[in-house]
């Protein structure tokens, strides 16, 4: 079936030997359970998620430095122990470089698409954060209209750059025809952002939510990352000392903030691409910022695993139904008895994501604001 898929071309296998060095990998161990492209093509069918490495950097800079980055990920990833037994793990191995930057793009969008196509979550190790439009353009070419979000201390809107990591949600949020439903920006740095710039990204009814933000209401991103269909994290919205990788700032998410960040993306049953970017190897302290993104990659891991025990919507039994109304408009909240997690009733009968705090707003008959912007987008 794999075979079928015609994505081997684009893909360079993994040199098992040298990630595990002599010893090989313990029993338990993620490296012991993951089915590698290494002399043979896996069996995409069997695999819940499926792992592509990506060192492509020329967005970022003039020339690749990072052809290692994935594998030193993969290295420190692989030697974690496997809890989640029901959660089947493949690694596709490198997405060979195109003699340009488009022709990476190209390359990885078609290996994206045709993995979701058959229903899998692809997760993209390496790169710079401009890779993020391979994820955007492998739902492009189904016309799938989606929503994204992004994590990242910047918000890549500057024109006037000549990179194109710094530029590429000019493309992805405005080029046209255009399949963004809504993008949601989480952890930007209100000093390294241009005040304009947020006042446009209003306009245009997205959402941005400031570091500070986010850190004193972790569990309100919850509902938006569950809306969302791509994910895309770039390194520069840690903290340094976390990850000594970022220059951009010293300050930023914790490493136990950004494990939570990808809970949430492994527990939404919408996100499809997740990938997790602006790893420089040469830039790293003792592998450092590579156990970070491991250990992200655990917790995306058990998201997906606690998402299972959710129910179908349809499914009414498992959920408990509250009605309210606020401001003169009747509408249900729904609360799933496995998950605790909630939703609210749009006037077009659709259910969005939403919080406890949402419900609670609408009880004192106060509009919230994830349904008035949700209202705004129609």
């Amino acid at each position: 079936m794999s075979d079928n898929l015609n994505i081997k071309d684009f893909l360079d296998p993994v040199d098992l030997n040298v990630l595990s060095g002599d010893n090989g990998y313990k029993d338990g161990q993620i490296g012991k359970r993951i089915d590698v492209y290494d002399s043979y093509f896996p069996d995409f069918m069997e695999a819940d998620i499926i792992f592509v490495g990506c060192h492509e950097e020329r967005g970022a800079r003039t020339s690749n430095t990072g052809y290692h980055a994935p594998d030193i990920i993969r290295s420190e990833f692989y030697q974690l122990y496997y809890w989640h037994s029901d959660i089947k793990l493949a690694d596709a191995g490198n997405i060979r470089l195109g003699a340009s930057l488009s022709d990476s793009y190209a390359a990885l969008k078609t290996v994206i698409r045709e993995l979701t196509a058959i229903g899998k979550t692809v997760v993209i190790l390496g790169g710079s954060h401009d890779l993020t439009l391979s994820q955007y353009y492998a739902n492009a070419d189904k016309k799938k209209v989606i929503e994204a979000t992004c994590v990242d201390a910047l918000i890549d809107l500057d024109i006037e750059s000549l990179k194109r990591s710094e530029n590429f949600l000019m493309e992805m949020l405005t080029g046209e025809p255009n399949y963004m439903r809504h993008y949601n920006h989480i952890g930007f740095q209100s000093y390294y952002v241009h005040p304009h710039m947020l006042e446009t990204m209003d306009k245009l009814r997205f959402d941005c939510f400031r570091v500070g933000t986010v850190k004193e209401s972790m569990e309100e991103m919850e509902p938006v990352i569950r809306n969302s269909n791509l994910f895309s994290f770039d390194i520069s919205a840690i903290a340094h000392c976390y990850a000594p990788v970022n220059r951009t700032s010293p300050n930023g998410l914790s490493g136990e903030d950004a494990c939570t960040l990808m809970r949430y993306a492994g527990l939404s049953n919408n996100v499809s691409t997740v990938g997790i970017y602006g790893y420089d190897a040469e830039k790293d302290i003792d592998r450092l910022t590579a156990k970070q993104i491991t250990h992200m990659l655990w917790y995306l891991i058990d998201g997906k695993s606690r998402s299972r025990r959710e129910s179908d919507l349809d499914q009414r039994d498992a959920f408990i139904e509250y009605h309210t109304a606020f401001a003169e408009v009747a509408t249900t909240f729904l609360q799933s008895k496995r998950t605790n997690r909630w939703w609210m009733q749009l006037p077009d009968n659709k259910y969005i994501a939403c919080s406890y705090k949402d419900y609670l707003l609408a009880s004192n008959n106060e509009i919230p604001e994830r349904w008035m912007r949700a209202q705004e987008r129609e």
